[in-house]
């Protein structure tokens, strides 16, 4: 698989309730955690977009589908390339582990144990993902990921910090 030509896509059209302001424009290090996102994906795939957010790819079919959208624009974004398919990760994902293009990328649609946002989604879905979106549903990474076919990939011995709360920020600029 390592041939193929593989898109990134950080997911940041989110709402940041949680964290009560703009997690992807919150700092780490001097650095936000969008452009932490960013650096992390990069070096496993040949080009990155951001997704949900202005200057990046707008949500499809239309803004506030939650993290779907943006995958969804990501992967029309592919298809409109010759990309052969999409790795994932969320602007609140500062770390992308070396191993995880090989534990993913696959013939099917695969997302990491507790952190959906990490996943691979081949182009060839895109189409399909227009119509799980065009229907009722609960418009969540886990039921696009069973209605795509998908795996769930377990990460032994790896924590992956998520930012979800400006105490999870401080307490992993504590850590580090």
């Amino acid at each position: 698989m390592s041939t193929q030509i593989v898109l990134g896509a950080v997911l940041a059209g989110g709402r940041s309730s949680r964290f009560g302001s703009d997690k992807a424009l919150a700092l780490l290090n001097g650095r936000t955690l969008l452009d932490h996102a960013i650096a992390a994906i990069s070096p496993h795939v040949s080009q990155v977009v951001v997704c949900g957010r202005a200057g990046g790819l707008a949500d499809r079919p239309q803004r506030d589908m939650g993290p779907l959208g943006g995958l969804n624009a990501a992967l029309h974004h592919a298809v409109d390339h010759g990309f052969a398919g999409v790795l994932t990760t969320g602007c609140d994902m500062p770390v992308y582990p070396a191993q995880l293009p090989a534990l993913l990328i696959g013939e099917r649609a695969a997302v990491v144990d507790g952190q959906p946002l990490l996943g691979w989604w081949p182009a060839t879905l895109a189409p399909m993902l227009d119509a799980h979106l065009a229907g009722k549903n609960s418009r969540s990474i886990r039921g696009w990921l069973e209605a795509a076919g998908g795996r769930v990939v377990l990460l032994e011995g790896i924590a992956l910090p998520n930012i979800n709360r400006p105490q999870d920020l401080a307490a992993l600029q504590k850590a580090q």
